[in-house]
């Protein structure tokens, strides 16, 4: 977004996040939404910017209003996935999703993952039980992903295990899509070169996504989710933004996806990128 344009508005923002969380199947389709009050106590925000962020939703369809349950979900995708039969390309295909901290990149890699009825592997999800007790071992805080320590020891396990697992799934056939950071990964040519080699070993095709979003939306995702390892990043949060590069892109061929509320739903982008698959497969 150029910086001459206006900021979207908070409610703007808030109906943008709980689309993704509908759009990736946290939210489902019949759910309840909590209260005006509970939201605006999740969000931090006032009940009337709850309300207007709820009146976006119900005009794109995503949420209605009902007399004695409240706001419930009604997502607009919930037949389009119902309906869709499983990508199954001819050669397999690992889809690396990154992104910084926040940016969005589960909620992107959720919603490609119900598309396509591929695996979702999460390096949080399969690395976390066993990283947070080491760092504990080692005399460090559960939530520590800043020190030498981290970084040195157990950061190149993470990967390993993740790598691991894309590298089984993909041995049988199964397309997978892979989600983590990957922020140092996707500056380095002799990582880039070595999984796309390896995933020609297994007949697999390779893309490499990158998900990006402004420093407003980011803080918004980073505050919601309250998780203890951003408690660093949020407690200095000018210094740690202004270290980020905002135009960080991977070092290979690669897809953006904008995760803003001005940018197309991320459903939308989603299905760009399946559509993508099907012509380099002929599907």
């Amino acid at each position: 977004m150029p910086a001459s344009d206006p900021k979207p508005s908070a409610p703007a923002r808030i109906a943008q996040a709980i689309r993704n969380d509908i759009e990736a199947g946290r939210l489902r389709d019949g759910q309840r939404l909590p209260s005006t009050r509970e939201l605006a106590k999740e969000w931090q925000a006032s009940p009337r910017t709850i309300t207007e962020a709820m009146e976006i939703l119900a005009k794109e369809g995503y949420v209605e209003s009902q007399d004695r349950s409240g706001r419930i979900v009604t997502t607009p995708t919930a037949v389009t996935f119902a309906l869709s039969s499983p990508l199954r390309p001819l050669r397999p295909r690992i889809v690396y999703v990154g992104g910084f901290p926040g940016s969005g990149k589960s909620e992107f890699a959720r919603t490609l993952a119900r598309a396509t009825n591929w695996a979702i592997l999460d390096k949080d999800t399969i690395a976390r039980p066993l990283i947070e007790p080491a760092l504990e071992d080692l005399g460090h805080s559960v939530n520590d992903r800043e020190s030498d320590t981290y970084f040195d020891r157990l950061r190149p396990r993470e990967y390993e295990a993740l790598e691991g697992v894309i590298n089984d799934n993909i041995a049988v056939g199964t397309s997978v899509i892979a989600t983590a950071p990957y922020i140092k990964e996707f500056t380095s040519r002799a990582w880039l070169d070595q999984v796309t080699a390896r995933g020609e070993t297994y007949d697999a095709d390779c893309t490499f996504v990158w998900v990006r979003c402004s420093i407003d939306t980011m803080l918004m995702y980073l505050k919601r989710r309250g998780a203890g390892r951003d408690n660093g990043k949020l407690a200095d949060w000018d210094a740690y933004s202004a270290g980020l590069d905002m135009d960080f892109r991977p070092e290979v061929e690669h897809v953006v996806i904008d995760n803003d509320p001005d940018s197309p739903p991320l459903r939308t982008q989603a299905q760009q990128l399946i559509e993508s698959f099907r012509r380099d497969s002929g599907q």
